[in-house]
C-alpha cells in the first residue's frame, strides 16, 4: 500500500472540502430560502439561517403553484410524462440495442453513428420535426405528445447504454442456450435480458430524470395549464419572481418538493446502481 505524504493529504482534503462546499452551499441556500418567511420579493443579502422561520411557502406551493392549477395535477402530469417516456424509451430501444450488439447488417456502423450524433445534438434540434409530426397526428398538445417528445430525447442514450450492457454479456452463455434448443427470442428473453437488468434500470432512471426536469422544449407542446408539469411551473414561477410578483421562498419550497421524487428514485435504484458499477468492473 502506497504511503501518501502529510502535505499531499492536506491538499487533497482541502480540495475535497472546496468541492463539498461548492455543492452544499447552493443546496443550503435553497433550503434557507424555502423556510424564510421574511422574504417579500427577491433576497437582498446572504444569510446562513432564515430570519423568520415559516412554512407558509410550502403551504402556498402545495395548493396552487401555477395559476389556478392544483399541485396534484402538476405532479400527476410530471409522473405520467416522465414515467411514460422512460417506459417508451426502454421498450423501443431495447430491441434496437440488442440488434446493434449481437447482429451484423450492412448499415450497422451508419446507424450507430446516427444515434451518437443524435445523442450529441441539443434537444432544440428535435423540436421542429417533432412539432410537425405530432401536429399531423393531432396529439401535439396532449400528455401523450409530451411522452413521445421526451422518449425521443432519451432514445439515443438508452440505445447506446443498453447496447454496451448486451455486449458485455459473454457470447458463450447465449451459445449454450442455442445448443439447448432456444431460439434468438428465447435466448434474449431468458438469458440476456435478466443479466442486463441493472443497466436497463439505470437507463430507465436517466430517461425518467430527463422527462421530469425538462421544461424549455415542453412549452412548445402545451397549450393549456392543465397539461403543465412541475418543471414548467417552476420556470413560470422564476419568471414571476424576477418581475417581483412573488417571494423567492416559493421557488425554494417548490425546488425542495420537486427533489423528493428524484431522491426516492435514487434510493430505490441504489442497489441497482452498485450492481451496475460492479458489473462494469468485473466485465
Amino acid at each position: 500500500m502506497r504511503n501518501i505524504s502529510v502535505f499531499r493529504q492536506i491538499i487533497t482534503q482541502l480540495i475535497l472540502l472546496l468541492v463539498g462546499l461548492f455543492i452544499l452551499i447552493p443546496v443550503w441556500s435553497t433550503v434557507r430560502l424555502a423556510f424564510d418567511g421574511s422574504l417579500r420579493g427577491r433576497p437582498t443579502e446572504f444569510t446562513w439561517l432564515p430570519k423568520e422561520f415559516s412554512t407558509e411557502a410550502f403551504t402556498k406551493v402545495l395548493d396552487r403553484p401555477y395559476q389556478s392549477v392544483e399541485f396534484n395535477v402538476l405532479l400527476r402530469n410530471s409522473m405520467i410524462v416522465s414515467i411514460g417516456a422512460a417506459i417508451l424509451a426502454i421498450l423501443l430501444g431495447i430491441s434496437l440495442a440488442y440488434g446493434f450488439a449481437r447482429f451484423r447488417f450492412p448499415t450497422k456502423n451508419t446507424g450507430l453513428f446516427v444515434l451518437l450524433l443524435a445523442a450529441l445534438l441539443p434537444p432544440i434540434a428535435f423540436a421542429t420535426p417533432l412539432y410537425i409530426i405530432l401536429s399531423l397526428l393531432k396529439i401535439r398538445t396532449t400528455l401523450i405528445g409530451l411522452v413521445i417528445v421526451y422518449a425521443a430525447f432519451a432514445m439515443p442514450f438508452a440505445v447506446w447504454n443498453m447496447r454496451a450492457a448486451f455486449q458485455a454479456i459473454p457470447k458463450e452463455i447465449e451459445e449454450a442456450a442455442y445448443l439447448d434448443g432456444a431460439n434468438h427470442f428465447q435466448t434474449f428473453l431468458n438469458i440476456s435480458l435478466p443479466i442486463s437488468m441493472p443497466s436497463i434500470a439505470v437507463t430507465a432512471m436517466i430517461a425518467f430524470l430527463m422527462g421530469y426536469t425538462e421544461f424549455a422544449i415542453g412549452w412548445l407542446f402545451v397549450d393549456k395549464a392543465d397539461n403543465v408539469t412541475l418543471s414548467m411551473a417552476t420556470y413560470a414561477l422564476v419568471n414571476g419572481q424576477f418581475s417581483g410578483a412573488q417571494p423567492w421562498s416559493y421557488l425554494g419550497s417548490l425546488a425542495i418538493i420537486m427533489s423528493i421524487p428524484v431522491m426516492v428514485v435514487f434510493i430505490f435504484f441504489q442497489e441497482t446502481l452498485m450492481e451496475r458499477l460492479l458489473f462494469q468492473e468485473t466485465s
